[in-house]
């Protein structure tokens, strides 16, 4: 592979296996300052709202994962059938 034709290059990504198995989450929010965006994934549970994780990146970052996200929710989209919204619940988180 070719960096300078802007092919991808395989990358090795050392974790733990806790961070492997990945987190559940099913509410988000995101905020912003000047500097950076602020992204906390949530779990709404009947034991009440948990922080499951903080990211926290640059605007161009969040331009790039914003991008990202599109391009695979096209990409899911056409394999599998349009995603049908339901409304989120209408409780605020506290």
């Amino acid at each position: 592979m070719d960096i300078a034709k802007g092919e991808p290059q395989p990358m090795q990504i050392n974790t733990s296996d806790e961070i492997s198995r990945g987190r559940y989450s099913n509410t988000m929010l995101v905020g912003h300052g000047p500097e950076e965006f602020i992204i906390d994934w949530l779990l709404q549970s009947h034991n009440g709202t948990h922080l499951v994780s903080r990211i926290v990146v640059t605007p161009g970052h969040m331009k790039r994962i914003v991008k990202a996200l599109e391009e695979n929710l096209f990409k899911y989209e056409q394999n599998f059938g349009e995603i049908r919204m339901v409304e989120p619940p209408t409780t605020m988180v506290q």
